[in-house]
């Protein structure tokens, strides 16, 4: 399998089509991402980028987040799913910690961080080869036929049985792109995809 072309159209897709995904990941800063990230589950893209912005417009760090109340918190990420847990969430964080850790066992020990939130931090502001799988990444790796797989984290395995390692960081935000572009949950724009040659999806619907 040529992962550098699947990729490389991924990418220019949602580069073309201004995937969300481009803007949650473009900072580096540690904490960014991984509040980023812990607001990002079960939640629509779209909306997730409007909360991180009202955010980090008032916080700019764990420090800033101590200080204001969970009700404060709340209000700012109103538009994400669960945003009163997700404030919760991020109130014990910013009481348990001064820094963002650097490794996976530390990461999955902190409030509201799993695997994907976890690699997610790893790969983006730790420069760590990791592939972070969500929703888009196992729902395009099956679709595609390159997994069969159940759940995320049988996904995350097999990718790393199979995809070369200097691919593992790009994996997250090209199928995350791609998927909130072309390849989406329901309706998928498979007349315009540029990998339904080598989809299996596309067959079966055929």
């Amino acid at each position: 399998m040529d992962w550098e072309c699947i990729l490389k159209i991924m990418e220019e897709e949602a580069r073309k089509r201004r995937a969300p995904a481009l803007v949650l990941k473009k900072d580096r800063d540690p904490f960014k991402i991984l509040v980023s990230a812990i607001l990002s589950t079960r939640t629509r893209d779209e909306n997730t980028t409007k909360a991180v912005e009202r955010l980090f417009s008032r916080v700019k760090g764990i420090k800033d987040l101590r200080r204001i109340s969970e009700e404060e918190i709340a209000e700012l990420i109103k538009d994400v799913g669960f945003y009163r847990n997700k404030a919760k969430i991020l109130k014990r964080l910013a009481e348990s910690i001064e820094e963002i850790p650097k490794t996976l066992e530390e990461l999955l020990k902190l409030p509201g961080v799993g695997r994907k939130v976890a690699n997610i931090v790893l790969s983006e502001a730790f420069g760590v080869d990791t592939i972070a799988v969500d929703t888009h990444v196992h729902r395009i790796a099956n679709r595609l036929g390159i997994v069969n797989t159940k759940n995320p984290e049988e996904t995350e395995k097999e990718l790393e049985k199979i995809v070369p390692k200097k691919y593992w960081r790009r994996i997250n935000k090209a199928f995350v792109g791609y998927g909130q572009t072309v390849c989406k949950p329901i309706k998928p724009k498979c007349n315009e995809c540029k990998l339904r040659d080598v989809c299996n999806y596309v067959k079966i619907k055929i």
